[in-house]
């Protein structure tokens, strides 16, 4: 199901403006159809690639180089996720945009650090929007610790008016459990993601990001004070008070502790 276009001007040389190198997957060929019409249609693709499933995606992978992947997430035998942690270890790794009907995969979709995830059914300004992404995720940083600051800082997909948008994870200062879901905190609002506090605090421990409360998970280094207010405590984080459970109340003590005895000793 490999389809192998290219934008030609009239002399027969790539366009000036086409430079993207991209591979569409989906095993629905509806869907497959319809990504390729509006990828075909911007001016930055010139050559497109299809492929209806796992298998066919490497081997149009395996015969040339490609920028940009979007990927179905639900599809038999290799699905999309799966195919995503192949194309990591990819000495040159394409960007990967997920193009899918649900949302339930967003946030390893984030861990795998994807530059956008799109919702079906797909609209033309949207992929535009993630073929602009995918242009400024491609610029790679001159120096190495610039890297290395992307590569610590991955960002989650949140929506917004429906529109998904990456937000860094360095951006959230407090989460609060809602359900199955997480309402994440910034310095200018707050987004809803579907994934659980203790997924996310279980993933974001090395970050930084610390349990106080069933409910509340929070930046470590942006505690600005821990209070004992009647019986419990609370904690202090933009001017917000948060609530700290007795389980917590020692542990999050020792890491207050230790994270000051750490920047006194720098």
């Amino acid at each position: 199901m490999s389809e192998r276009g290219e934008r030609t001007d009239r002399l027969g040389g790539v366009t000036a403006s086409a430079f993207l190198r991209v591979l569409a997957v989906d095993d629905e060929p509806p869907a497959l159809d319809e990504l390729a019409y509006h990828l075909r249609a911007d001016p930055r693709v010139a050559r497109l690639h299809t492929a209806g499933d796992a298998t066919e995606a490497l081997r149009v992978l395996r015969d040339g180089d490609v920028d940009v992947v979007f990927l179905d997430i639900r599809m038999p035998g290799l699905d999309g996720m799966e195919l995503a942690r192949v194309l990591r270890r990819f000495a040159r790794p394409p960007a990967i945009v997920f193009v899918t009907a649900y949302d339930d995969g967003a946030v390893d979709a984030f861990d795998l650090g994807a530059t956008d995830y799109v919702r079906k059914p797909v609209r033309a300004e949207r992929l535009a929007e993630s073929l602009r992404r995918v242009i400024g995720s491609r610029v790679v940083p001159a120096h190495p610790a610039a890297l290395a600051r992307t590569e610590e800082d991955p960002t989650i997909p949140i929506e917004l008016a429906g529109t998904t948008r990456m937000l860094p994870r360095s951006a959230v200062r407090w989460v609060e459990a809602q359900g199955d879901y997480a309402r994440l905190h910034t310095a200018d609002g707050s987004h809803l993601v579907r994934v659980s506090l203790a997924t996310l605090a279980e993933r974001w421990a090395d970050a930084g990001f610390v349990r106080i409360h069933r409910s509340f998970l929070v930046q470590l280094k942006l505690i600005a004070e821990l209070r004992l207010v009647n019986s419990g405590y609370v904690v202090v984080v933009d001017s917000t008070e948060l609530p700290v459970s007795r389980r917590h109340t020692r542990e999050l003590k020792d890491k207050l502790v230790r994270a000051a005895k750490q920047d006194w000793n720098r």
